[in-house]
């Protein structure tokens, strides 16, 4: 038996504009962070880059047409801030801010709503070289730069997302050393309590811009979030457990409440210099919705050692199920972290915007069989509905991703697509999970 969604509902896909635009020189595009961050780490060659992608920038007509064969309601894109604003700041670039005016004029026309990120880790390296969010103006170019796509998509567009998974570039960037700048170690660690500060300061800012400019639009931010469970019954293993589930309210906590966890108040963490008298009256922008990134689950243990005072534990393949990134398939975890949201911010819309699977998928004439992934998403997609049936206000899931894409540090290796894409001829081919997909939304429902 089928199982309908809400009429309002959105059901669709999503991309990020470094993924699959390409032509990062053409029309006065501006150089962002991760054009020369992609070729030291993935080599010189632009097969290694971002340079080409998916070349959507080219082929964005073509693009929209199989959006609309795939039958999806909505479209997540990302907006490429160096597009706009080649400088991070300044003159606008006419030339970039008309291709997502064309865009948007074509996801209506296809009958596909809109639903825009503002920033999605493509920073203009004017403004990386400028210290990018280690440094306070950043906050405020952003919230520039907001203001500026909201005048000029906000009649058009009626969801933005302000930035997102700014965990993942704190983390990364600043950590891991795995994303822009590159940096880790305890020097890193420092840095990314400013990254965190004026990241959540630009959030705001960027709200205060949009509503401002788009009135009518509904504004939220996408966090990478994931449900954390003990690795044992022991009550150590669960104590690390609610600790880990705390990372789930950076960039929410502060927005809504004006506060930090007091873990991060950690004099030895440094958070406080960076914040300015009024600041955290500034930060508490409510939000329309939270944008949920969900792919996998995390298990924690007790450490003692650990500063943080436990250890994630990696997913062993031997035992559980698990896509090519390594990522555990744990379908109910979807459905823990979304009744968990609630609980925590019980005023908020949920929007999934980010959820799917990498697998090695093979192209044999003209099908790509690829059944893992129609059992991840149908699994998935049934425990948001599970969650929508027990009272959870979710409006909306878009599959990651539309298309196979550059995968930052994974460069093409690692492919995500409902539609497989051939990188040397730019073809596209539906997936058996996309037609699977295109009957979902078509019928809306399971």
């Amino acid at each position: 038996m089928s199982t309908a969604f809400p009429a309002s509902f959105l059901l669709g896909a999503g991309t990020s504009a470094f993924q699959i635009e390409g032509a990062i020189r053409d029309d006065g595009r501006g150089a962002s962070i991760w054009d020369d961050f992609a070729r030291r780490k993935r080599g010189p060659a632009p097969s290694d880059s971002g340079d080409v992608a998916c070349d959507h920038y080219h082929r964005m007509k073509d693009d929209v047409a199989l959006m609309r064969e795939l039958g999806l309601g909505a479209y997540r894109f990302s907006i490429a801030w160096p597009r706009i604003l080649p400088r991070g700041r300044g003159a606008v670039n006419a030339k970039g801010l008309d291709f997502y005016a064309r865009l948007v004029d074509a996801l209506l026309e296809a009958g596909i709503t809109p639903f825009a990120t503002l920033h999605h880790w493509d920073l203009p390296v004017a403004l990386g070289d400028a210290g990018g969010w280690e440094a306070r103006d950043t906050a405020q170019a952003f919230a520039d730069y907001a203001a500026i796509i909201g005048r000029a998509l906000g009649d058009r567009v009626p969801y933005f997302s302000t930035i997102n998974e700014p965990s993942v570039m704190m983390f990364q960037g600043y950590l891991a050393g795995e994303h822009p700048p590159g940096q880790k170690g305890l020097g890193g660690l420092r840095k990314a309590m400013a990254v965190l500060h004026h990241l959540t300061l630009g959030h705001a800012l960027g709200v205060q811009a949009l509503r401002a400019t788009a009135p009518r639009a509904k504004v939220g931010i996408t966090n990478a979030l994931a449900q954390v469970y003990p690795a044992t019954s022991s009550d150590g293993d669960r104590e690390a457990a609610a600790t880990a589930q705390q990372l789930n309210h950076l960039f929410l906590q502060a927005n809504s409440e004006g506060v930090y966890h007091k873990a991060l108040l950690n004099p030895l963490l440094g958070l406080k210099k960076w914040i300015q008298p009024g600041d955290m009256a500034t930060v508490v922008q409510p939000v329309d919705f939270i944008g949920v990134n969900c792919y996998t689950r995390a298990k924690v243990k007790k450490a003692r050692f650990s500063v943080l005072g436990y250890d994630g534990i990696a997913p062993d393949p031997a035992q559980v199920e698990c896509t090519d990134m390594g990522w555990e398939v744990a379908p109910t975890a979807i459905y823990d972290l979304l009744m968990w949201l609630h609980r925590a911010y019980p005023k908020t819309r949920l929007i999934v915007t980010e959820n799917g699977a990498a697998y090695p998928d093979v192209l044999e004439g003209d099908t790509v069989n690829d059944p893992k992934r129609t059992s991840y998403l149908a699994r998935h997609l049934a425990e948001v509905q599970r969650a929508l049936a027990d009272g959870c206000p979710v409006d909306g899931y878009f599959a990651w991703s539309l298309l196979d894409n550059f995968e930052w540090t994974h460069g093409y290796k690692k492919r995500f697509g409902l539609v497989y894409v051939d990188y040397p001829t730019q073809r596209r081919v539906i997936k058996q999970s996309g037609y699977w997909y295109r009957d979902v939304c078509r019928a809306r429902a399971l």
